[in-house]
């Protein structure tokens, strides 16, 4: 009996690397086995993938070295970098390319890099629709990424280009979630007006990327987007008020308010949520979700993602 595939998981910790590893122990063809790669091997989190018999190795994006050596000997691996960890996308930059370059020594054989658009190709910096960010940045933690795909081309790297979507995990996680206004109603903004706002589910995230290594050769080179649904701030509304049994509103504010928020990274999803109303049909168009269903047949759409999460969403 063949060996299981080794994938090399990036921030098996994370959303996206811990989606993809549970989905790797739980997958019953058993085609694959995970090592998961992080910089704290002794964290609760670590610990937990351990006793479930992943396992689990040092390895630091700053450290080159560390990246080759935890990238030995596996088949494949799946690349993510955490721009909200540092806000700074020339460290994206440079754990992009340590991770490109190790891949290349270690002779791997299928590398997901997980990326998104570099919106100066729509929006160059002397548009000023936006405001420039950090000096060559409209959106950055967008144009790091975009810009880092370049990396894994240049190495020669066996890539296949994922493209994700919004997390409907930012609604528990990241503060996103429904506020009361000043008359006591819940409410939701984003600075969408009436367009759709591709999401999905971080969980679904790592199972689409199975999907991605199953399909093996068929998909290096391309680039593939995911999503669960393409829902207006106004239908997203309407699923909150129906899960909670309280009214919800979408409240649409314009990107510039968005940016004057003042919480850590404003300015920058202030720009990201302007990018994806003003090119809609760019953005929607390259994350069909039957995609992520042909990868990912448990997807989950936003109203079954709330019912199983509810109750983790902090009501403010």
């Amino acid at each position: 009996m063949a060996e299981n595939k080794i994938i090399a998981v990036v921030g098996a910790t994370g959303f996206q690397g811990g989606g993809l590893v549970r989905a790797i122990v739980d997958d019953r063809s058993g085609q694959f086995a995970a090592r998961a790669l992080t910089r704290h091997v002794e964290s609760a989190k670590a610990t937990a993938l351990a006793e479930r018999g992943v396992d689990v190795v040092a390895a630091d994006l700053d450290d080159a070295g560390s990246l080759e050596r935890a990238f030995a000997g596996a088949y494949g691996a799946f690349c993510v970098t955490n721009f909200w960890e540092h806000f700074s996308p020339e460290k994206e930059l440079s754990q992009a390319k340590h991770m490109a370059d190790a891949a290349k020594r270690a002779g791997l054989r299928h590398v997901i890099w997980s990326t998104l658009e570099d919106t100066r190709r729509w929006v160059p910096l002397s548009d000023t629709r936006m405001p420039t960010l950090m000096g060559r940045y409209k959106v950055p933690h967008l144009d790091a990424k975009g810009e880092a795909d370049q990396f894994f081309r240049d190495a020669g790297v066996p890539t296949t280009f994922l493209l994700t979507s919004f997390y409907w995990d930012n609604f528990i996680h990241f503060g996103m979630g429904p506020k009361k206004g000043p008359d006591g109603t819940l409410a939701i903004t984003f600075p969408m007006d009436d367009k759709k706002l591709p999401g999905i589910a971080a969980e679904d995230i790592g199972k689409c990327a199975l999907g991605i290594f199953k399909k093996e050769g068929a998909v290096i080179g391309k680039t593939l987007g995911v999503s669960g649904e393409h829902l207006t701030g106004n239908e997203m509304a309407r699923a909150f008020t129906k899960a909670l049994g309280r009214e919800v509103r979408y409240q649409a504010v314009p990107p510039e308010v968005y940016r004057s928020f003042g919480f850590p990274g404003a300015d920058d999803l202030g720009n990201m949520f302007q990018f994806k109303r003003d090119f809609q049909e760019v953005f929607c168009g390259a994350r069909p979700p039957n995609i992520a269903r042909e990868l990912n047949p448990e997807l989950q759409t936003f109203e079954q993602w709330l019912a199983r999460n509810k109750s983790r969403i902090p009501l403010q």
